[in-house]
Parts: C-alpha cells; structure tokens; sequence
C-alpha cells in the first residue's frame, strides 16, 4: 500500500488509529489519536478514509441504535410473587434408604423401614419445633409399606394434616404434611 503522511491509518492486528507522521522505506511513524508516537511495518497498517465511516451509517442503522439504547435503560418488568409465595417455606425430606446412610448392606427390611420412620419423625419433629408449615416427605412407590407407616406417624398429631404431594414435581411417591401451627384446643 503506498502510505503518505498525513494519512490516517490504523494498526490491523491491534486497536491503535492514529495519522501518519513520517515514512522511512519499509517504516511509518504514526502519531496515535492519544499523541504517541509509534512505530509499524507497513503491512502492519491500513489506511482509512473518515468517508467510509459516513458511508457506513445511515439514518436508520443511528435510530436503530439509539432505540435500542433506550430499550436498554427501561427497567424491566418483573412480576411480584404473592405474599403466599414469597412466605411459603417448604421443607423436603427424602426418605430413601440411601439418602439415609452410607451402607445398608447388612441391614434387613425391618432395619430399613425403622430407620426411615425414625428419621421422618425427627425431621417432622423438627419442623413443628422451627414453625415449617409444610413439609414433603420423599418415599418412592414401591409396595407401599413405608407410606402407610408415614400415615400412622402423622395421624399421632392433632395439628397435622398429610396429603398427597405436587403430582407434577414428586410423582406418587411423596406426601406433604401441613403443620397448623396454632392449633385451636
């Protein structure tokens, strides 16, 4: 490319503009738009005529970019939970015997099911002592004998009532329990 001085140049492997201030063969100086003098091969550079940035824009791409600008300062809308939902706690216990401990090898079906009750309790235990309203206990389907059992712990409560769980997020094998924390006596 043949360079002369004067000519406005930019740098095509980096982000420097800047005008040409002096050519010595193969070597430009360029004084760059902050004011410093740099030193580039000449197929580091190439020039740039300042009409190629006014053919480039037109009226539409400047309001496009503008609308889009002001798009950007509108706050977005969010929609506000219900007090229901913001308030709503909801504590999950899963119940399968190897969220429960590390090795059931050597333990029978009594074992397992006396542990799975056990644990229901405390945690539901825990739940009336901390104010939880509702609380999801995770059984599984299987035949169905730990869910009766889950149903037996809870009717031992005066203010507890057990229902089945969201279909949607737990399938049949969860039941939730709503702890009235005010019982009226």
């Amino acid at each position: 490319m043949n360079f002369k001085v004067g000519d406005t140049v930019e740098a095509i492997d980096d982000v420097i503009r800047g005008i040409v201030q002096s050519i010595d063969g193969n070597v430009i100086t360029v004084e760059t738009d902050e004011g410093f003098p740099l030193t580039f091969e000449a197929s580091e550079l190439v020039i740039v005529n300042s009409d190629e940035i006014a053919l480039n824009l037109s009226y539409q791409k400047i309001h496009n970019a503008i609308q889009e600008k002001e798009a950007a300062k509108k706050p977005k809308r969010v929609l506000e939970k219900s007090k229901k939902d913001r308030v709503e706690t909801i504590m999950e216990v899963d119940l399968h015997i190897h969220q429960l401990t590390n090795s059931y090898k050597g333990m029978n079906n009594y074992d397992m099911l006396t542990l799975q009750t056990d644990t229901a309790k405390r945690q539901l235990e825990f739940a009336i002592r901390k104010r939880i309203p509702k609380v999801v206990f995770i059984h599984g389907v299987g035949a169905g004998v730990l869910k009766e059992e889950l149903y037996y712990l809870f009717r031992q409560y005066d203010n507890v009532k057990y229902y089945d769980a969201n279909y949607q997020k737990y399938g049949l094998g969860a039941t939730e329990v709503y702890i009235y924390q005010n019982p009226k006596v």
